[in-house]
Parts: structure tokens; sequence; C-alpha cells
């Protein structure tokens, strides 16, 4: 019997898996505050049309429920380790824009940015439960994005937290899944949870 398949490890993943997904509840109420007082600060439309943001790979995925536990947490752990590279961006660019003339936002986007860091080693802990590798961050954030406006860098920012807000509900979803005891033999793969 393989060390992941023992019943420790099962309950342990199980654990991790729940704490997980209150971690990505919380994120995401945290995310929903945040994008709403974002948008009032930087004097945004909340309904204005953002283009994808590079670097992150959208939550929405076709064949969702065709999807390995491993390819789940692969795909959650790249896109929250780009999430950490551009909020660190965009609370950076923060600070140069705006000084301590708005530190509830900082503080709210540096909160968030904990969160994310926070989640992305759990995502590790669960992929070192299920005896995978962890990749290498080498190349794993965005590519440096070109010198944007300021209004650029607002809407860059807006479709962050929007993506992030997506993959908040995304994790939580995978991490029931993964939760999920392993069907028995016979059962209808992919039945479980639909999309």
């Amino acid at each position: 019997m393989a060390a992941a398949d023992s019943p420790s490890a099962a309950l342990r993943r199980r654990d991790l898996c729940s704490r997980g997904i209150r971690l990505a509840g919380k994120m995401r109420a945290d995310v929903v505050d945040l994008l709403d007082a974002y948008v009032e600060r930087q004097g945004l439309d909340a309904s204005a049309s953002v283009a994808a943001v590079e670097g992150v790979p959208p939550a929405a995925v076709e064949r969702w429920d065709e999807q390995t536990g491993t390819q789940r947490l692969l795909e959650n752990l790249a896109a929250y380790r780009a999430f950490r590279a551009l909020l660190a961006q965009m609370l950076e660019e923060q600070r140069e824009q705006l000084g301590d003339a708005d530190a509830a936002l900082g503080r709210a986007l540096a909160a968030v940015l904990l969160q994310v860091s926070a989640f992305a080693y759990h995502l590790e802990e669960l992929l070192r439960l299920e005896s995978r590798g962890i990749p290498g961050e080498e190349g794993a954030g965005p590519p440096p994005p070109p010198r944007l406006s300021l209004f650029e860098q607002k809407l860059r920012g807006l479709g962050v937290l929007r993506e992030l807000a997506q993959w908040a509900v995304r994790s939580a979803r995978d991490l029931r899944q993964l939760a999920k005891p392993s069907p028995a033999a016979g059962s209808a793969p992919g039945l479980a949870e639909s999309p």
C-alpha cells in the first residue's frame, strides 16, 4: 500500500482539503470586499470589461470533471503563484501611486496577498501528501508587464481581483472533489460532481 493510500494519509488529505475549503471561502469573501473597495477608490465602473490577465490561467476549464486530483492541484498552484506575483506588483504600484494616502486599500491588498501565499503553501502540502513533486517556481509567475499607464494598471488590477475571486470558487470545488473517497470499482467516474 502506497503512503498516499494509507488510512492516515486519507484522513490527513480530507483534513487538509477541509481546511483549504475554509481558506478559499474566507479568501473569496475578502477578495470580493477588496474588489468593491478597489473599484470605488480607483474610480472604476464595476461592470467595466477587462481583458484576461496575462500569466494567469482562467478559472473556467473545459472537461473539469475529467481532471485528476493532481491536475487540479497543479493548476491551482500555478494560478496562486501567479496571483502572488501580481498582487505584490499591485501593492507596489498602489504604494507608488498613493503612498500612505490610502492605507486601508494597501492593508487589504497586503492581507489578500498573505492569504494567497498561505493558500499556495497549503496546496504544496497537499501535493507532498499525494507523493507528487512540487514544481519549481522559476517561470511560474506572469511575465513582466509592459509599462502600463495608470488607467491600464487600474484595469489590470480589476482583472486580477475578479479572476482571483473566480479561482477561490474553483479551488473550493477542486478541494471538495479531492476530499471525496476514491470511487468504488464499477461506479461511473465523473458523476460525483459536475462542473
